[in-house]
């Protein structure tokens, strides 16, 4: 039986960075030139978002973290063998 409530593989960890660095909504905003609601709405996803590389270079540089400390990978390899 195949379990299809499984986590995403690929998870986005914006919040928790945010937080690590006491960054509000508006501050990221305003450093990465978006809408504070826009950097809200990413900031509450837990699966990773469809951003383009400006973006996401924006975020790192805005954050001073890399691309491995927003996105967190972990296998599925294994799961739904049973």
């Amino acid at each position: 039986m195949i379990d299809i409530a499984v986590a995403p593989m690929i998870q986005w960890r914006l919040r928790h960075v945010m937080a690590d660095r006491q960054i509000t909504n508006r501050a990221l905003a305003e450093l990465v030139g978006m809408h504070e609601t826009s950097i809200s709405n990413m900031k509450r996803r837990d699966d990773m978002p469809r951003i383009d590389g400006v973006l996401l270079n924006g975020l790192c540089n805005a954050l001073k973290c890399t691309p491995h400390d927003l996105i967190f990978y972990s296998s599925d390899e294994g799961k739904g063998d049973e």
